[in-house]
């Protein structure tokens, strides 16, 4: 099975970007959409941000215009570029995988965010 490999997490200012990468053991067209989940502390995981086979995005609505994901099928790759961070974007980030023939899922072990004012 692909196994997922999240970095790029990073204690960091508020108002500076990072970028997260979440990459794969294989290839990633054995997912139909890919997607980067944040839990924030004391809270449940909750999606910030999918991506379709075909590269559509998909963003919750408190992170559009500062978060933007990106998909490279050939370098078997999920990136998540979030400028303008703040302590709410504070927790760890996770990948996950959908698989495009099976009712089934893979997450990655998560990459930690933490923004201070």
């Amino acid at each position: 099975q692909v196994q997922l490999v999240e970095s790029g997490g990073d204690f960091v200012q508020a108002g500076e970007s990072l970028t997260l990468s979440c990459a794969a053991s294989g290839s990633i067209l054995v997912f139909s959409t890919m997607g980067w989940y944040r839990q924030a502390p004391g809270k449940q995981r909750e999606l910030v941000a999918d991506i379709t086979i075909r590269s559509m995005p998909l963003y919750e609505d408190s992170v559009k215009g500062r978060f933007t994901i990106s998909r490279d099928n050939t370098q078997n790759r999920v990136s998540l570029q979030i400028d303008g961070l703040s302590p709410e974007d504070t927790g760890v980030y996770y990948c996950k995988g959908e698989m495009r023939w099976a009712s089934d899922e893979v997450w990655g072990q998560g990459t930690l965010v933490n923004v201070s004012a």
